[in-house]
């Protein structure tokens, strides 16, 4: 089972994200399904259907209204207003965890391949996307001389500091994880909780990976549940090659 922290709202089988949230208030705004569908560029058929859909999940969401004097049309219901409102909470919550806490792992480059790398840390080998500084000439410009230089590449044996961001990192219970061969998130650092700190709509885990400092993550507090987080839980925390920087250090 894995944890995601993308803004989403969950009844039964069925998900509520952003889309569904530019659909509803598209109906809302424009009076009618096929308003709504015209102006987000989408068919009545599927637009209707998706609206079925969530309708399964959290009850009904859109009157709709035949003739009359008005002419007919759609209008949202008080269900809908409330995950709207909903939905809001905890997209705002998460965008202001966008400068929430990185992890930061020092090491040293392994090996390289292209723009990638194996980073050896206390927590294990680290795959990352390595960050080659650029050189400016002397002068702090940009253009290039004979004090200049292109970029400075990353080499092995150079130490760096390897970053990670907390809402990229994905929890596992140990025997639910996936090894490296089975998923894009090549990086698996086995560990455990070491401590939780729950918001209104987000968890934030701090998870003991053999460093310093605990590696940090990001999980909805359904998730939580769901996974059983509590101090002293083993964990398995992963997360991709992509959404790892590794950048040199400087003394």
């Amino acid at each position: 089972m894995n944890v995601g922290v993308e803004a989403r709202l969950r009844a039964g089988d069925v998900t509520f994200g952003a889309a569904d949230a530019e659909l509803l208030r598209s109906i809302g705004a424009h009076g009618s399904v096929q308003g709504a569908a015209e102006a987000l560029g989408r068919s009545r058929a599927r637009a209707l259907n998706r609206v079925a859909a969530l309708e399964e999940g959290f009850g009904p969401l859109v009157e709709r209204q035949r003739g009359g004097a008005d002419g007919g049309g759609s209008r949202l219901t008080a269900d809908a207003e409330t995950l709207l409102a909903r939905f809001d909470r905890l997209r705002a919550t998460l965008s202001e965890t966008a400068a929430v806490p990185e992890s930061v792992l020092s090491g040293e480059i392994r090996d390289r391949e292209g723009e990638f790398g194996s980073v050896e840390t206390d927590a294990g080998v680290v795959r990352a996307l390595l960050v080659d500084r650029v050189l400016a000439n002397g002068d702090g410009g940009s253009e290039g001389g004979a004090s200049g230089g292109g970029p400075a590449e990353l080499d092995v044996g150079t130490e760096v500091q390897v970053s990670v961001q907390a809402d990229a990192v994905t929890l596992y219970r140990p025997a639910d994880a996936p090894d490296g061969g089975a998923t894009s998130a090549r990086n698996r650092l086995p560990g455990s909780v070491a401590d939780v700190e729950s918001g209104e709509s987000i968890v934030r885990v701090g998870v003991d990976v053999g460093t310093d400092a605990s590696l940090l993550v990001l999980i909805t507090r359904e998730s939580r549940r769901r996974l059983g987080i509590e101090p002293g839980a083993d964990v398995v925390a992963s997360f991709k090659t992509t959404a790892t920087r590794a950048t040199a250090i400087d003394y």
